[in-house]
């Protein structure tokens, strides 16, 4: 059997997979967007996105394997963050209300060599099964210009765009996207 006849497989993100992770995310960083964004942009990138640790902790973050490799990553969240990582400003863990509030999509990402094979809208059903099991009827994200055609093709809408603002000044084009789950 080939590898590519093997079929992806999800699973969740433990905490031994972090040094993979964050790897992968730099690489679809530094790889992938800039096709959407200059070169100060792709750099600003790294200062707004990446790893977030209490999603792993939280057991809502997810990865894709393919043929034992890890394609991708992403997760979901019961937590008030919309974006970034460890390092990033901004953050809030107080835990969201179903009733009231949106469930947060987060931290997306497909390794370079395994786009366009079905890994992001894998790892976003799962999101979305996980989050309408613990009472969420709604989901939203920060969408990064390179994931909006992927999101709105799954039913997201654009909900107001939006810029991070980094250290360095540039300000990172976001979207804030929402679905009916």
């Amino acid at each position: 059997m080939t590898a590519s006849a093997i079929p992806l497989r999800l699973r969740l993100a433990k905490p031994e997979d972090m040094p993979v992770l964050s790897a992968l995310m730099n690489r679809a960083i530094g790889d992938l967007l800039p096709a959407f964004l200059p070169p100060e942009g792709v750099t600003a990138s790294y200062e707004v996105m990446g790893l977030d640790t209490q999603l792993i902790a939280d057991g809502t973050y997810f990865v894709v394997e393919d043929g034992g490799a890890i394609a991708g990553c992403g997760g979901w969240s019961r937590r008030a963050t919309l974006f970034g990582g460890d390092h990033s400003a901004g953050r809030d863990a107080a835990l969201l209300d179903p009733a009231k509030d949106a469930a947060r999509v987060r931290a997306m990402y497909t390794h370079p060599d395994h786009t366009r094979k079905g890994v992001g809208r894998l790892i976003l059903d799962a999101c979305e099964v996980a989050a309408r099991a613990e009472g969420f009827t709604r989901a939203e994200m920060a969408a990064t210009m390179g994931g909006v055609p992927l999101y709105r093709a799954c039913g997201y809408v654009d909900i107001e765009p939006f810029e991070a603002e980094t250290s360095s000044g540039y300000r990172v084009p976001l979207i804030r996207m929402g679905k009916a789950l």
